[in-house]
């Protein structure tokens, strides 16, 4: 059997006096991509953020590469990518200034590499524009734009296709399904039903585990 990279063992969240989950169970190795689904208020995005070493379990333990979380608190934005539901850039950077900044938490990329990236979204000629002044759908992509740079093979995503249109959208289903079939892992919530997945896709509802 496979070596977990990531691993949740009895995990349990509690956010404002509420159990969300508890005695959670969640082992995902190379290859694998598994969405989180349930409904509002189950405890998607909170599981998301636990999982990223964002935020403490009410009780149980997160395991990335064998060793828990805790562990590792300097080392985790070198072996994990994180993008959550806000695009998470700064307004007054740049597209290309933003990505140089975030990449430099774990592995720094070049220009052209990050030009590259930015291509590949669909922002070439948008380099050097302020982020305050893109769409919101053209933000999204800057920041989904660090998926197609060098770096971690575990991405944590929350609902990434959000102001997406339907080429994006598509373009990053074939992105992440590649990841995994390349060997990278998944952890992501999304409202959208997948046209395609990797061999290794799996569902994990929270209505299993509930509070």
């Amino acid at each position: 059997m496979t070596s977990p990279l990531l691993e949740a063992i009895a995990l349990a969240c509690e956010r404002d006096l509420r159990l969300l989950f508890e005695h959670l169970e969640l082992r995902i190795a190379a290859g694998d991509m598994v969405q989180v689904s349930g409904p509002n208020g189950s405890g998607k995005t909170s599981l998301l953020r636990l999982l990223a070493g964002l935020m403490q379990p009410t009780a149980g333990v997160v395991r990335l590469n064998g060793k828990p979380l805790d562990e590792q608190r300097s080392e985790l934005a070198r072996n994990l990518i994180w993008i959550g539901h806000a695009a998470g850039i700064k307004d007054v950077l740049s597209a290309e200034e933003n990505l140089s900044w975030l990449c430099a938490l774990h592995r720094p990329a070049s220009r052209d590499a990050i030009w590259r990236a930015l291509a590949a979204v669909g922002l070439k000629g948008f380099e050097d524009v302020s982020c305050h002044t893109l769409s919101a759908g053209q933000q999204r992509r800057v920041a989904l734009a660090r998926l197609y740079l060098p770096g971690p093979l575990l991405w944590i995503l929350d609902e990434p296709f959000t102001a997406l249109d339907s080429q994006g959208v598509a373009q990053l289903e074939t992105h992440l399904a590649r990841h995994c079939e390349e060997g990278g892992s998944v952890v992501l919530t999304t409202h959208h039903t997948l046209a395609r997945a990797p061999a290794g896709y799996r569902e994990l509802n929270l209505n299993r585990w509930p509070g």
